[in-house]
Formats: C-alpha cells, structure tokens, sequence
C-alpha cells in the first residue's frame, strides 16, 4: 500500500495500530484530544496568540519551563496555556488541523508527517537529546529474556522504536508486528501503548518491558515495578527523540514570532541544564506534568554513578537528559536511513522516495535557533563545537 493510496485518518491510524496480543493496554485517540480555547486569529498573527501542543514527559519541558517562567512574554510573545495530549496520534491530528501552532513531535514522526503526509512544517529546533530507556520487569535481566514477550513503544515512527528494533537485532532477536512472539523463534512483539498504560501493563505482566522518554521510566523505578536495562543515549550518543514543530506558513509570514519563539527556547534549555531541581518544581505539583515530583526530579538529575552496571559507555552521560538546541543535519540523515530498516505496521514506501543527506535541507530550518544560540554566548554554551558538527556515535 503506497502513501498516495491511502488518507490521513489512515497513514496515521497505523502509526498506533497497536500488535495483535497487544490491545490491553490501550491507546488514546482522537477522542481523548484536548483542546486548547479557539481564536478568531491563528498563532504569530496580529491580536492572536501561539498555541502549543505537548505530551506529559520530561522531553517537553523547555517549552513548558518557557511558558512557565514568563520567557514567552518577556520575548514579546502571547502564548496559550500549552495543551497536554494523551497520545501522538492526538497531537498531530490537533497541528494538521491547526488546533495548535507550535508542537512538541518525535523527530520520526515529523519525518513521516512531511513525507507522508505531505504536511509543510518545519523542524525549528530539538527540545532535547537523550531522556529515554528500555525498563523491563524483574525478570529479564538481559534482552534475550525478550525472546517470546511483548515490548511497548510510544509510537511507530519513534526513536525509540527505531533503536529498541537495533538492541534487539544486535541480541540475535526479531521484532514482529501483529504475530505471536515466539521463544523459540527468537521474536519479540511489539505493541503501541500510550505512555500512561505502559507502567500498569509491566505491573501486570501484559508486558515484558518498554522503551519511552521519562519519567515514566523513573516512576517505574520508585515503585519498584520495573528497571533501566538500557538508556537510549547509550546507544546513540546525545540523539534527539524530540523536536519543535510549526507549519511552513508561520515561519514565512511571521518569522520574528519564530525568532522569539526559539530565543525563548534557547533560553529556557540553557536555565534547565543548571537548575534541575527548580525546573521539576516549576514542571509539577499540578502545572504542566501529571506525575510526582519525585519521579520528575529523578529523570532530570540521573548520574552515570547510578548506573553504572547499566551503561556501556558512561562518558557519554547517556542515562541524563539534555538540553541543546541546535538540529544536527548529521542525525536527521541518520535517522532516515535507519528509520529504513525499522519494522512498523503502517505505510513505509515514502522512505523509498527519500535522499537521508538531502531531508534536513527540506525539513529543517536551523537559522532562528541558531540566531538565537548567539544570544546566550553561541554554541559554547550549550558544549557545543563551534563549527556546528559532530559525528554521529552508535553502540551497540
């Protein structure tokens, strides 16, 4: 089935069609939208205010922290309450259908958006690197305990389903789509779950383990649920899982709501990386994050120390979320490249179609952030190298 045969409602249906044994967990859909008051104008227009779009995880909290510590309006920005969604599938039914201006998107799922979908947004900036984990039950101590289990992902097009499906190839496994798993086949099914039903489901057993961004992974830790067997940094060194989102139009018409939009986020990532522990405070207690503090604050101040049973390379930080803004063009060509050899239940033809060198030039517009990186001292700031470019580190 090709994109061109198949509509929207579909292409991202498939992106959370959930694996044959796996529907007791259950995935949020439109119905479970939430939506922000509507305007008379649309976001970056004269009287109207910037909507924004986020799920309930760590990976957000620039935006969040942004909006909460009055960044936004210092900018000169009016900004909405951003909206929290329960689900991806969600969030991008609400920024094609222009409910919201500004989203918080996996950085695949914004490859398939445009690719796929045909959608004309930008990639502005990254939100985030690292802030992921395969946490697994008591009684896998290795990925090879996967064989003949179920592991739920966020969503299809993820990097955590792009680099769960590397850990798994690496063990000698096979991920499997809508088919039985099987011990001795070596299989391990793959289930889409929203992030909220994942703990539950390990808890109960409907799952061996899943991979997704905290703090759903150190909520299962304090609860003595489940454990890290693997961070997502420590297979692929400081890599984006999410990304800010607009339509190409905003950036085209109103580029200096663009500008104070990424000054804000530049600001507000370089304030988190120094202030973990305000910014769990500033993020929960009934604000912008559903789950504890406690939990919060674990994923923002995770060490290598802790972990270091767990890590295969702990120079690489890969168990601590970070905050650097700026799109390396050498990720977005490595991700489609492996985004080719990732197994979904859904439409993957439009990967055909595409150059990976030639994608970040199309999909991404790296000059406000990196006017914006300037403001606060350039790239230095951040640890970055001056030249903006880096080589891409995978284990693994």
């Amino acid at each position: 089935m090709t994109a061109g045969r198949i509509g929207r409602r579909a292409l991202l249906a498939g992106g959370v069609a959930l694996g044959a044994a796996g529907a007791a967990g259950g995935v949020a859909g439109v119905a479970d939208l939430v939506t922000a008051p509507r305007s008379t104008a649309r976001g970056g227009t004269a009287g109207g205010s910037v909507r924004i779009g986020y799920l309930p995880i760590t990976d957000a909290s620039p935006l969040l922290v942004a909006h909460a510590d009055g960044r936004f309006a210092s900018a000169g920005l009016s900004v909405d309450r951003p909206v929290l969604f329960r689900a991806w599938e969600s969030l991008a039914q609400a920024f094609l259908a222009r409910e919201i201006d500004v989203a918080h998107m996996l950085m695949p799922f914004a490859v398939q958006l445009r690719y796929a979908l045909g959608a004309q947004l930008r990639v502005l900036a990254w939100n985030h690197t690292n802030g992921s984990a395969l946490t697994v039950g008591p009684e896998v101590t290795a990925p090879t305990d996967l064989a003949g289990r179920q592991v739920a992902i966020p969503f299809w097009w993820s990097i955590h389903n792009v680099l769960l499906q590397r850990m798994l190839r690496d063990a000698g496994l096979v991920p499997v789509v809508r088919r039985q798993p099987s011990a001795a086949g070596r299989t391990v099914g793959l289930v889409v779950m929203s992030p909220a039903d994942m703990l539950p489901a390990l808890d109960t057993g409907t799952i061996a383990g899943y991979v997704v961004a905290d703090p759903f992974n150190a909520a299962a830790e304090l609860r003595g649920v489940g454990r890290v067997l693997r961070f997502l940094g420590d297979v692929w060194r400081d890599h984006a899982c999410c990304v800010v989102v607009v339509r190409r139009e905003l950036v085209e018409r109103s580029p200096d709501t663009v500008r104070a939009l990424t000054d804000s986020l530049v600001g507000a990532q370089l304030w988190i990386g120094g202030h973990r522990d305000e910014a769990a405070a500033l993020l929960t207690n009934g604000r912008y994050l559903p789950q504890p503090r406690p939990a919060v604050a674990k994923a923002l101040n995770r060490s290598a120390a802790q972990y270091a049973s767990v890590l295969q390379e702990p120079t690489w930080h890969g168990e601590r979320i970070g905050f650097a803004p700026y799109p390396f063009p050498t990720y977005t060509a490595a991700l489609v490249a492996a985004m080719r050899e990732t197994v979904v239940d859904g439409d993957t033809s439009f990967l055909d179609r595409l150059d990976p060198a030639a994608v970040h030039a199309d999909l991404v517009d790296d000059r406000f952030v990196t006017a914006s990186l300037d403001t606060v001292g350039g790239p230095a700031a951040f640890g970055l190298s001056s030249s903006l470019s880096r080589t891409e580190g995978l284990l693994p």
